[in-house]
């Protein structure tokens, strides 16, 4: 085997570990490192929905300005390394290697878990690689999280969902103390979300640390749109500026709020934080070509046109609502749909919200010991009177779909990153 296929296979065989709570083990891990989360400046994100979004727009932009940009997200697609990228290009596969190898023995006797062990290697090499700034995504929660040990220029809470209700608790209250973690004092914190209690909550913590919450809706204001199924052209007005004909290569209403959390996270450090090379220009360049400088894929992203088949990693109820509502506005009728999940997830809400749009569903199983069997899928669509089949395996499942579709029908990826990522590797579509 291949030197960066042991590195993977000993990094995969952390995740036996699970999730701990607590943040001893990355801290020393850091601190074997000499504490390389401290030389670079950063941006914070959590939230249930939107965090890869939001992190891949704000990257963007600050590539498109010029600086050296980290981005740390999760999970990944395709390959481990699309996790750990600097201005839209992967970690290189021997520095993978060599930081595993540092971190080898360290790993082992604290028990790191795999999300650890990643930040820890995510962290050193932004450091190393003298990023002028790094944004960084939650892996779960926020006050927990590997990730926050850091001390942000500002901190974004996308939105309070109910997920992972084992470990973040059952009431949006509950989940939004966990996120509201990541709110450190005297730093803003800006946020979408429009749950009462949770923003009461947010507002709480940002309290405690002397800090403020800035509300998108209160600071900013979206005042036309225009819309396909390629994009929309956004004119946004902020509380300085306004900002027209902006084209965002990605569709749906919660993109205008990952939007509006994006330019008012770079208007912030264009303000406060000395980034003065951001511009409207480069904001217009680097939302544009998110993608290209973010390596985003995966939101409601056309990766076939013949037929249609769109892939979309919406992976809880409030993701699949979302899809749903934009299967209607820009398909519309009934389309067939190739479906996977993780046991974890509340598939049982995810199917019942997609019954109304889908002709045919097809049970598919993703390659990972998280994804619930298709059998119990395929008796859940049953149950939903959705007329399925099992397949089980994602590739054979998206050539099924293939021979079945009709005209006039789009072919959807969705339900898991697992699931998508099978999909890009079956169709040779490597991000």
């Amino acid at each position: 085997m291949s030197e960066i296929g042991n590195t993977l296979k000993f990094l995969y065989k952390l995740e036996l570990f699970g999730i701990k709570v607590g943040l001893q083990n990355i801290r020393a891990l850091l601190q074997y490192l000499g504490n390389p989360e401290n030389n670079f400046p950063s941006v914070h994100i959590a939230g249930t929905n939107g965090k890869g979004s939001t992190a891949s727009m704000i990257a963007s932009i600050l590539t498109a300005s010029g600086y050296r940009t980290g981005l740390y997200t999760s999970p990944h697609l395709v390959n481990f390394t699309e996790r750990i990228r600097i201005d839209g290009k992967k970690i290189p596969e021997n520095i993978l290697v060599g930081y595993t190898k540092i971190l080898h023995s360290k790993i082992v006797e604290y028990k790191a878990t795999f999300f650890e062990a990643t930040t820890a290697i995510a962290f050193q090499y932004f450091s190393d690689q003298q990023v002028d700034i790094a944004v960084i995504e939650t892996g779960l929660g926020g006050r927990w999280d590997a990730t926050n040990v850091i001390s942000p220029l500002a901190s974004i809470i996308t939105n309070i969902g109910l997920e992972h209700t084992e470990y973040l608790g059952k009431t949006y209250s509950s989940i939004a103390f966990e996120k509201g973690g990541i709110i450190k004092p005297y730093t803003p914190c800006l946020t979408g979300t429009n749950n009462k209690e949770a923003l009461q909550q947010l507002k709480n913590i940002a309290h405690l640390n002397s800090s403020f919450i800035k509300h998108v809706d209160e600071q900013s204001r979206i005042v036309a749109v225009k819309e396909t199924i390629n994009g929309q052209t956004i004119h946004l007005q902020t509380e300085n500026n306004e900002y027209r004909n902006l084209f965002l290569p990605l569709v749906g209403d919660h993109q205008k709020n990952n939007f509006q959390l994006a330019i008012l996270t770079v208007e912030h450090l264009k303000e406060y934080e000395g980034y003065s090379n951001i511009t409207k220009r480069n904001i217009t360049d680097g939302l544009a070509n998110v993608a290209r400088y973010s390596g985003i894929r995966g939101r409601f992203d056309i990766v076939c046109n013949d037929p249609l088949m769109i892939a979309d990693v919406a992976h809880n109820p409030d993701g699949i609502q979302t899809l749903v509502s934009n299967l209607k506005r820009f398909i519309g009728g009934k389309n067939i749909i190739v479906f996977g999940v993780m046991k974890d997830k509340e598939y049982k809400r995810m199917i019942q919200s997609l019954s109304l749009g889908i002709r045919l569903a097809i049970a598919v199983t993703p390659k990972t010991n998280r994804a619930l069997e298709s059998r119990i899928i395929l008796n859940e669509f049953n149950r939903n009177s959705i007329k399925s089949v099992n397949i089980e395996s994602v590739g054979k499942g998206i050539q099924y779909a293939r021979n079945e579709v009709r005209h006039n029908e789009a072919i959807i990826l969705t339900g898991s990153n697992y699931l998508v990522g099978e999909g890009f590797k079956f169709l040779e579509l490597i991000p």
